[in-house]
């Protein structure tokens, strides 16, 4: 049946509803609460006082008494919300929207407010920018019965919305009304997929019964054991189609065994200036293993920055070269592929090996005679970006991928590398970035894990330190007397280019004032990611030849790039940076015997400022609170782990890369910080499941056969269910 059907909606909210990505009565129900109001613990207006120390946010139910427009001596409108119950008064204070919302509100309607109460210059308690939901509008006629919802001990969904839906009804208490009708009359066309016996063993209620229970819980109990169902859905259906990848490629596909003694091998490890950590040994020889088998690789190697990831891959690599493969090298940018091209070259030295790197933005004729290369077998190892995905790169016999900062790609451009070789070639994914283990289990499912958790002995822990954007003189005193030392120095900045609704340093207008303000005696280059190849690679040359003193550079330095003479990360509004970037950013030094130092600037007026004007004043709290651990963290430790562990806390799953792995299913419940368990359980059950019933074809599992094609139809070319 068409959504629009289902009562409450119509054609013009289905259209809507359509836009938004809800075009079936499934996503409807599915359309989960973002929060709950416990309208149970109300608070009165009267005992708002005593919540205002203890800065926590409370809700207040009031009916509306006055809206006033004012203006200040500056001439700003600020616009006023008076509320009133049995017990008071209380105002909530907006500084902006005042357009919408003096049209918003009318006299008597009854709202719930939610905010950290706070005292106004007279001592009297005020909201500022409150979370608000409409309740009931003064005498109107509803067939929703209102006095259920607004009962004490009752617990009310709160959905997302925006503007569009919002137009046409569907606020919080329309979408309430919409989905109460749904559960209602079309939850019972809503198939139960996992069979008795696995709900019984893992303790979980039916599906229809989670749905009911997740809109409309009577406590949070019952809220509670339908997020246990709902979530062991979403784990064991991923963890489902990670079982199947994994027997596809562990059990089904010939790999190539390669003969692992390799002389290039020996002739690398004696030309080494230095010693190979125990780490470094022992992850060799799990990839070698690997390589010998008769089963494709598909290994993740983990490792803090500067541990020796890209030298451990070289030895792999030219395992395969002496077996007459050829080898493909894949990085996220076009500076770190230019940067591993230099240092493999470095480490072959005068070994018989050709090294091509391919990145776009390359000569005609020389793009040309690379791809040629490629193609006739010539060129042994292949560095390079994106661009070694594109139709007219043909390998002649590739045997290995290596693919660094995998969380940059998507696991289909993994799997499109990988059809390059005529055989199945093995895949060795590389990151900097350290994975906690459940997330490591969420995300890389389907490979084994290598970790490097050594650094080599001579390097020094480098020291980090938080100071105030108002210390900045003596920061700069401090880089000066380095520099005068032989030293160099990273100044990062979070944009390229001013920005009038983002107030941070930009590179380009710091750059400038650098050279004029504070360092005109030394030589400045500005490196960021809309400067040409040639532009990045000259730049990089030079830092690294010593003609510059100071790079001055945005993000795009993150991941990859190793000059040890560099000994000064010096990073501008770190309170704007996540947590793994500032880490990888405090990588870049710390390569050598010299100590490094890294400083993180903050703007404690921007942060401020930031409350001050934050539409939501709780969440912006929250975000000043998260920046300080963040901040605290870093000064505390160099541990790649456990600053993962503390980043995923802070951040979630969802956005711990920075960017979302392509063609992942986005978790709508899940939380892998807390969530562990649960994974576990699902995990089991999906594992067991392929290796009793690899086609699904018993009758007790035809219903998950047929919700795993529904979920995972895009992955189904490459995912065989049977």
């Amino acid at each position: 049946m068409s959504l629009q059907y289902v009562k409450g909606i119509g054609p013009i909210r289905a259209a809507a509803l359509k836009a938004a990505g809800i075009d079936s009565i499934q996503k409807l129900l599915y359309y989960f609460p973002r929060d709950y109001l416990d309208r149970s613990r109300i608070t009165k207006i009267k005992d708002l006082p005593k919540f205002v120390e203890a800065g926590n946010e409370v809700t207040v139910i009031g009916s509306v008494f006055r809206v006033e427009l004012k203006r200040t001596r500056q001439g700003k409108k600020i616009f006023f919300l008076t509320l009133k119950d049995n017990t008071g008064y209380l105002t909530c204070v907006f500084f902006a929207g005042w357009e919408w919302l003096r049209k918003t509100f009318s006299s008597g309607e009854v709202l719930a407010v939610s905010s950290v109460p706070e005292f106004d210059r007279l001592n009297r308690v005020q909201f500022i920018h409150p979370e608000f939901d409409r309740l009931k509008v003064k005498d109107e006629e509803d067939d929703t019965d209102w006095s259920m919802l607004l009962h004490t001990g009752s617990i009310v969904p709160k959905y997302r919305s925006s503007e569009e839906l919002r137009n046409v009804g569907l606020d919080n208490r329309g979408f309430r009304r919409i989905i109460k009708n749904a559960v209602l009359h079309h939850l019972k066309e809503v198939t139960e997929h996992l069979p008795d016996e696995m709900l019984l063993k893992n303790e979980l209620i039916g599906v229809q019964d989670a749905i009911a229970k997740i809109h409309f819980p009577k406590s949070y109990e019952e809220r509670d054991m339908a997020l246990r169902r709902l979530k062991f859905d979403e784990l064991f259906y991923f963890q489902l189609l990670l079982a199947y990848r994994r027997r596809e490629l562990k059990g089904e596909l010939q790999g190539i065994q390669f003969e692992v003694k390799s002389t290039l091998a020996r002739q690398l490890l004696k030309s080494l200036p230095f010693e190979l950590t125990k780490a470094q040994r022992k992850v060799i020889r799990e990839i070698t293993d690997d390589m010998q088998s008769a089963s494709p690789m598909n290994r993740l190697l983990q490792g803090d920055v500067g541990s020796g990831k890209t030298i451990v891959a070289l030895f792999a690599m030219l395992v395969a070269v002496e077996n007459g493969f050829q080898c493909a090298l894949m990085a996220p940018t076009e500076i770190l592929a230019e940067q591993h091209y230099s240092t493999l070259k470095n480490f072959l030295g005068e070994l018989p090996v050709n090294i091509r790197l391919l990145v776009g933005g390359q000569r005609k004729k020389l793009h040309e005679d690379i791809v040629q290369d490629i193609h006739r077998g010539s060129a042994h190892i292949v560095v390079g970006t994106h661009a070694l995905l594109q139709e007219h790169i043909e390998f002649a016999n590739l045997g290995i991928i290596v693919i660094d900062e995998q969380h940059r790609f998507g696991v289909a451009q993994r799997s499109l590398l990988r059809e390059k070789g005529r055989t199945n070639p093995d895949v060795l994914v590389m990151t900097a970035t350290p994975i906690p283990r459940t997330l490591a289990l969420t995300v890389y499912g389907d490979l084994d894990i290598s970790i490097i958790d050594e650094l080599p002995k001579d390097r020094k822990p480098i020291r980090t330190a938080v100071r105030s954007g108002r210390d900045k003189e003596k920061v700069f005193t401090f880089l000066r007397k380095e520099i005068h030392h032989g030293r160099q120095a990273y100044i990062v900045y979070p944009l390229i280019e001013e920005s009038e609704k983002v107030e941070l340093k930009a590179a380009v207008a710091e750059f400038k004032r650098l050279g004029e303000n504070y360092f005109p005696d030394l030589r400045l280059g500005l490196l960021h990611g809309r400067l040409t190849s040639e532009e990045k690679e000259t730049l990089m040359t030079q830092f690294k030849t010593r003609q510059l003193d100071i790079l001055v550079t945005t993000t795009v330095i993150e991941v990859g790039i190793d000059i040890p003479n560099a000994t000064i990360m010096i990073v501008e509004n770190a309170e704007r940076f996540g947590l793994s970037q500032l880490h990888q950013l405090r990588g870049r030094v710390g390569r050598s015997a010299e100590q490094s130092y890294c400083i993180l600037l903050t703007d404690d007026l921007a942060l401020k400022k930031k409350t001050q004007l934050a539409s939501d004043r709780a969440e912006a709290h929250r975000e000043i609170a998260a920046a300080k651990k963040r901040l605290a963290t870093m000064e505390r430790t160099t541990d790649g782990f456990a600053i993962a562990e503390v980043d995923l806390e802070l951040r979630g799953p969802g956005d711990y890369f920075g960017t979302r792995q392509s063609g992942l299913p986005e978790f709508k419940l899940v939380d892998i910080v807390h969530d562990t368990a649960l994974l576990s359980l699902a995990r089991r059950e999906a594992f067991e499941l392929v290796h009793d019933d690899p086609q699904l074809r018993l009758p007790q599992h035809q219903h998950i056969r047929k919700y795993f094609e529904l979920l995972f139809k895009n992955f189904l070319s490459y995912i065989r269910v049977g």
